[in-house]
């Protein structure tokens, strides 16, 4: 205090002091005043100044000003005139007012800024980060005026701390980078400021020293040469520098941006002349003690190097560099090599310093390298000594027999680390003469590679020596004379490295990195043979295009602490196996070398799999594209096999993936102009003499192996002229057909051929797009093949069927009715030809509406139905086969369009289709398709009905059962992170699974109706009203005749909620339907338009009287069932609006109802309340809702009055907890799209019982949480909502619990506590399944948030997190046990904290 109170009195009397020199001086006042500019500043004035608060306020204004503005700006500003001086009135009035002004602005700002630099020494960071800022924005305006007040502020106080110094330092070198010059006096001013400080020892350390360096490198931006001679007179006083004299010497050798263009190289040249000076210190055994002793400090980190050791080394080296002395060098060298080689920044440091010595004594290096490389600790840190030698060892050094290893062997484990990298610092820096050296560098590398205890360090540092070495050899003019002996040798070394790297991830640039080295051996002599070609070709290939697809890759870089870009990495990765590719074709431009290249990539492009198939066709189409680009083959050359390429291509033109279709196109338009430039380029050449060897080097006169070659193409002939962009304007079957003009009669049959391969493959794209490919190319140029006659095609009748297909566009009735027929069972050869019929639109319309007029070709069921006898029959077979083709065809992307526009008439067609499957009481699977992955849950018994009032509920009440999840048809939504694995979109069930034939017994008409009813919802974007049905069990009520009725207005009901967009279409659909002769049509229709007169969209179709009327005719339908729901309709609210005010008042005494002491009773008046608010629709009680809110929530973990329930006791309670769910759910519905915060609130409270209660020991609970909880989740408009119902319908295990856990806490972070309270409570729970829930719950709230958590958990509750981890150590499921293991670890670490 005492201190900073005489460092304010100091600063109040310089200030007075220098306001009162302006003062009785202004004409210098003004002079200064004029040099300096206009500053702006924010703080009080000294003393003798009084400024009214105009004057205050403006300049408030002006120092937030943070960017240098030109004059024309500043004079526009305003400035105070209220200014008024303790002075006489003879000297206010001998300043002109402009002078004045001008005197007076430059004394406040020096007097702000003053004030400023006095509060840098305050601890408020919030405020000393806002004076800092104010203070460059100040200095961006005057940077003069800021300098001459931080000097004048350190001379006045010299006392002033060590931080606020530091502080001082900081914001010295900001203004003086802010300037735009710095007059001389500043320089040699600051500069010895910076000197006297950068030696200084502080309680800051390295910290002070460093940012007073940080002022001198500030002042190298303005002036190098005198820093740089200062610095040099420094370093040559025969004393070991000072830290900070390296430090700033580090920064100017590795910070580009300080010098100007050219003086970089100024500054290396005097560097390199500071070395031969200090030549003779080497000599010198203080000097170089104190040089090692500097060398081998441990840095701070070990990951980063401090540029004073970076200088280090690079100074060491140079002084190695100009040491004449031989002797001397090899000591030095060896002296160095004798140090510690466990960090790898120490060993890069050493391999430069030894490259540097070699640029001029290499002989001597390589003799000391081989000396040390002979040594016995590196004998020892290689691998290449027996199990004796070993033992031997252990026992002598009283070490570990088996590894052998103490805290020693930790400095020489990485020493064939630090030799590889010196051979490629040896290989950069001795450029011409490193040519003779290559292959002893090379047999020492490729030694090293065999013999080092090899892990990821001696990977990458092998990888950086030969990427070094074979940098320096490419860029040496002379290396196309040599033949490098060990070449072959270390490409197998690299193929061995390639082979090694890790199949399923890609963390690393050693891909890329050995490609690269590959591309650039393959240039040097003696040429590859063909057989290492090919090895290289296959090695790389399958490193880089069997990858897994990039979302696996990026999941396997979760964990790290700075997870690689894999998309960038691929990229580059990818880019390199194409100059590959290039590389081959420039050393041998001929086709067959093209041919070599293509047959590698021929397997990939026919794989199972679509990332590499992918991947394949874009390194076939950049080679296209480069060959095409650069004209690089001989035009003496004739293509060969081409037509297989040609083959792959097309069929890959149909590829599902639509990267994988454009990259064909793309491939295959590079070729024609290939085909085309070959061509033109060869016709000169028939009436000319052409040289007996064309090589691409005679453009330039670059050898073949440089990169000047692929930079560079001959110049096109006259001849040549076509538009190069028609081919791409083009689709994939005229830019085949524009292809095979151009090829010859035997790449026409190669091309046959590869259809014919195509035909039998087991990817039904394949077998089609071969197929229409085959066509094309008969009916194209079938008179030139000869041996088509010759040609056996799998499949006969089938292809000629397709090729009917193609050919008879204007008979789709008679086909339709003639693949009805053989299509049952339906194969995949069948299922090509209807997909062939839908390629076109307008046809793929015409097959769904004859497909729907068939399946209405219905036999009658036995039994009366209409109140009539009807004659019992068989089922129509093509009725039935209809509807197994239009469920199979909503997944044939050829009728997605159509399937979505007729998705009203399918809708009706289906439901109508299911009633008549339950009327033909035909023979049903005893169960519904289960998810294959999930285990089936027991089925609630349904609740008992409940009584209803008559003018109340006229309709069913729809049971709440739980169900098992069928398998679901959606598209996908983005991941979260670590979301579950969702089950993804099957395949058709007729299309080929790879590896497994078809199944022989076939689905039960039913059973495949309810399956297209699915999977229309599901393929037409209706998964909202799918997931209605599927969390609510709903898809069981469509299995009986009695439950069916419920089953569609379920269906409905979920389509009005879900507002959904067809609701218009499917209502202008059923009134005709209404008049049917079918008594199931019109009973499928009167059941939707009941519940869609909840909808206000149905008023735009059909007003208020229409629907009156409609459902009056309704009344005097023949069907009974058809009359009671008119009725039914009759009733609704629509039509008696005084209704609304009735059903509100009775809410209030079926609230009270909540607390009868029979239980059934309970679960019955939950369930009135229910059907109230879906009665009231769009009028609902918003008033009412948040008492039903808070009453339904209450009953959520409703255990019954008893302290140990019975059995029975616990089921009937079930059901109200079950039934209090519901309810919950029906109101967040009916509340949809109102904003009632209180409610929203309510919801929020309930999520975390909710996803507890998704482990419930009762099924009929956990069915009511998943739908609760997924309403919800609707109403708080979470995102990935389709990813959020997967995830509830079909996932378990610990993955689909922390997707769940991350959405609730992602969307609900205002809640947090609440959550975490509402968690610790279940931790009491009796029943075990809820109780592990909740712990996991917390165990993945600890992970993430464990400071929050530790704030907000007593001891008691961590007592009890301990308890309940210890238990579930026990859990019989391994995945639960192993985390409450890890979970038990953190707690503790958390449980620590302060």
């Amino acid at each position: 205090m005492d201190g900073q109170h005489s460092e304010k009195s100091q600063s109040d009397t310089t200030a007075d002091r220098t306001s009162s020199a302006m003062s009785q001086n202004p004409r210098a006042a003004q002079r200064q005043a004029g040099t300096r500019g206009n500053p702006e500043g924010d703080a009080p004035c000294p003393a003798s100044h009084r400024i009214s608060s105009p004057i205050s306020r403006s300049m408030k204004d002006l120092s937030c000003m943070k960017v240098p503005q030109d004059p024309a700006h500043r004079d526009k500003q305003a400035h105070p005139t209220t200014i008024l001086l303790c002075k006489s009135r003879s000297s206010q009035a001998a300043l002109m007012p402009k002078e004045h002004k001008m005197f007076m602005e430059e004394a406040y700002n020096a007097a702000i800024c003053f004030k400023m630099l006095r509060d840098l020494n305050g601890s408020d960071p919030l405020h000393l980060k806002y004076i800092i800022k104010k203070i460059k924005g100040m200095a961006y305006r005057a940077p003069n005026l800021v300098l001459e007040t931080i000097h004048d502020y350190l001379v006045d106080n010299p006392e002033i701390s060590s931080r606020h110094k530091f502080r001082l330092f900081h914001v010295l070198e900001a203004v003086i980078e802010a300037s735009n010059s710095l007059e001389e006096a500043w320089q040699k001013s600051f500069m010895q400021l910076a000197l006297e400080n950068m030696t200084k020892s502080t309680e800051l350390e390295e910290v002070y020293q460093d940012a007073a360096s940080d002022v001198l490198l500030a002042i190298c931006r303005h002036s190098w040469r005198m820093v740089a001679q200062h610095l040099e007179t420094e370093v040559l006083t025969g004393v070991f520098p000072h830290r900070s004299l390296l430090y700033v010497m580090g920064i100017l050798t590795s910070n580009e941006a300080i010098f100007n263009e050219g003086e970089k190289a100024c500054w290396e040249e005097q560097l390199a002349q500071l070395a031969v000076k200090s030549v003779q210190f080497l000599n010198t055994d203080m000097w170089s003690k104190e040089l090692l002793l500097a060398l081998t400090k441990p840095d701070r980190t070990h990951q980063e190097q401090p540029p004073e050791k970076a200088f280090l080394f690079i100074y060491y080296g140079l002084i190695l560099q100009a040491e004449d002395n031989s002797t001397t060098v090899r000591t030095h060298l060896r002296t160095l090599l004798d140090t510690s080689h466990q960090w790898p920044k120490q060993r890069e440091g050493i391999a430069l310093t030894i490259g540097l010595a070699a640029a001029r004594h290499l002989d001597h290096v390589w003799a000391v390298l081989e000396q040390f490389g002979r040594s016995t600790p590196i004998k020892w840190s290689l691998h290449s000594f027996c199990l004796k030698g070993r033992v031997r060892r252990a026992l002598t050094l009283h070490l570990c027999p088996r590894c052998g290893q103490n805290a020693e062997d930790l400095q020489w484990k990485w020493a064939s680390s630090t030799i590889l990298l010196s051979y490629g610092q040896m290989a950069v820096r001795a450029k011409a003469h490193i040519l003779p050296w290559v292959d002893n560098i090379l047999s020492r590398m490729v030694f090293y590679f065999h013999y080092s205890s090899w892990d990821e360090t001696l990977k990458q540092s092998f990888l950086s020596a030969v990427l070094m070495l074979v940098g320096a050899v490419s860029r040496n003019e002379g290396a196309h004379s040599y033949e490098f002996s060990q070449v072959s040798e270390l490409l197998d070394c690299l193929m061995v490295l390639m082979e090694k790297e890790p199949r399923d991830t890609l963390c690393t640039p050693t891909r890329q990195q050995t490609i690269h080295i590959i591309s650039s051996l393959c240039k040097l002599r003696p040429p590859l043979d063909l057989e290492k070609k090919s090895q290289l070709l296959s090695t790389c290939l399958h490193s880089v295009l069997a990858l897994p697809l990039l979302d696996v890759l990026e999941k396997h870089t979760c964990l790290f602490l700075e997870p690689p870009n894999i998309q960038t990495l691929y990229n580059k990765t990818s880019s390199a196996l194409d100059q590959l590719l290039q590389s081959f074709i420039m050393q041998s431009p001929t086709t067959d070398e093209l041919h070599l290249l293509l047959s590698h990539l021929y397997p990939w492009l026919a794989s199972e799999k679509a990332q590499e198939r992918q991947r394949a066709v874009d390194r076939s189409t950049a080679l296209l594209r480069f060959l095409s680009h650069s004209h690089s083959l001989d035009p003496k050359e004739d293509f060969r096999r081409i037509g297989q390429l040609v083959g792959m291509l097309g069929i890959l033109c149909q590829d599902p993936d639509r990267a994988i279709q454009q990259s064909s196109v793309e491939g295959l338009g590079h070729l024609y102009q290939l085909l085309i430039s070959q061509t033109a380029r060869a016709a000169p050449m028939v009436n000319a003499q052409a040289p007996k060897q064309l090589s691409p080097a005679s453009v330039d006169g670059a050898p073949v192996w440089s990169s000047g070659d692929q930079k560079t193409a001959p110049p096109t002939p006259p001849e040549m002229t076509f538009p190069k962009d028609h081919i791409f304007q083009l689709d994939s079957s005229q830019v085949i057909k524009e292809v095979m003009k151009h090829l010859t009669k035997a790449e026409l049959t190669d091309l046959i051929w590869t259809a014919i391969e195509g035909l039998g493959s087991a990817s039904p794209f394949r077998v089609q797009a071969a197929a229409d490919m085959l066509l094309t190319t008969i009916r194209e140029h079938g008179a030139k093949l000869e041996t088509l006659c010759s040609v056996c095609i799998p499949q006969a009748k089938e292809k000629a069927l397709h090729a009917i297909t193609l050919l008879a566009q204007n008979h789709t009735p008679e086909l339709v009715a003639t693949f009805l027929d053989f299509s049952v069972p339906l194969d995949s050869h069948a299922f090509c030809l209807w997909r062939a019929l839908g390629a076109e639109q307008p046809v793929s319309r015409q097959v769904l509406a004859v497909l729907l007029a068939w399946l209405q070709e219905r036999a009658l069921p036995p039994g009366p139905r209409d109140g009539s006898p009807q004659p019992k029959d068989k089922p129509c077979p093509r009725s039935l086969a209809a509807m197994n083709m239009l469920h199979e065809l909503q997944f044939a992307r050829e009728f997605k369009k159509a399937v979505q526009e007729a998705f009203p008439q399918l809708l009706l067609a289906l439901l109508a289709q299911l009633h008549y499957t339950l009327e033909l009481h035909l023979p049903q699977e005893p169960h519904l398709p289960q998810e294959p992955l999930l285990p089936q849950e027991p089925h609630l018994p349904r609740e008992p009905h409940l009584p209803q009032e008559p003018h109340l509920l006229q309709e069913p009440h729809l049971p709440r059962e739980p169900h098992l999840p069928q398998e679901l048809h959606l598209p996908q939504e983005p991941h979260l992170p670590q979301e579950p694995h969702l089950p993804q979109e099957p395949r058709s069930a007729l299309e080929p699974q790879p590896g497994h034939e078809a199944p022989e017994a076939m689905p039960s008409p039913h059973s495949t109706s309810l399956e297209a009813l699915k999977s229309l919802l599901s393929t037409t974007g209706h998964w909202q009203d799918f997931a209605h049905l599927e969390l609510q069990g709903g898809w069981k009520l469509f299995s009986t005749i009695d439950t069916y009725p419920q089953g569609v207005s379920l269906l409905a009901r979920a389509m009005v909620q879900n507002h959904c967009k067809q609701i218009k279409a499917v209502t202008s659909q059923l009134l005709p339907n209404l008049q049917s002769k079918e008594a199931r049509e019109r009973k499928v229709a009167i059941l939707i338009l009941t519940e869609f007169l909840y909808s206000p969209t149905l008023l735009e179709v059909l007003p208020r009287q229409a629907a009156l009327i409609v459902l009056a005719r309704s009344l005097r339908d023949p069907s009974p069932e058809v009359r009671v729901l008119s009725l039914q309709g009759l009733g609704n609210i629509l039509f008696h609006p005084e209704k609304e005010s009735l059903l509100r008042r009775q809410l209030p005494p079926f609230l009270d109802g909540f607390f009868q002491n029979n239980e059934q009773v309970v679960v019955q008046v939950m369930g009135t309340v229910s059907d109230v608010l879906h009665r009231l629709g769009a009028h609902s009680a918003a008033a009412q809702s948040l008492g039903v809110a808070i009453n339904a929530r209450s009953f959520f973990d409703d255990a019954g009055p008893s302290v140990t329930p019975s059995p029975r006791d616990l089921q009937e309670r079930d059901g109200i907890r079950a039934a209090a769910m519901a309810l919950f759910g029906d109101l967040v519905a009916a509340m949809a799209g109102k904003e009632l915060s209180s409610l929203r609130t309510q919801v929020h409270q309930s999520m975390v019982p909710l996803f507890l209660h998704l482990k419930d020991h009762c099924p009929g609970v956990v069915t009511q949480a998943k739908f609760t909880l997924y309403r919800c989740a609707v109403l708080l408009r979470w995102r990935l909502r389709h990813t959020l119902f997967c995830t509830l319908a079909w996932e378990r295990g610990l993955s689909a619990r922390h997707f769940l856990w991350t959405c609730l806490m992602t969307h609900s972070q205002e809640e947090f506590g609440i959550h975490l309270a509402q968690a610790l409570s279940y931790l009491h729970s009796r029943h075990r399944h809820i109780k592990t829930w909740a712990a996991l719950f917390i165990g993945y709230t600890i992970c993430y948030h464990p400071q929050a958590v530790s704030q907000m958990v007593s001891s008691v509750d961590t007592n009890l997190l301990f308890s309940t981890f210890e238990d579930l150590k026990k859990d019989p499921e391994p995945s639960i046990r192993v985390f409450a293991t890890r979970q038990l670890y953190f707690l503790q670490k958390v449980a620590a904290r302060p």
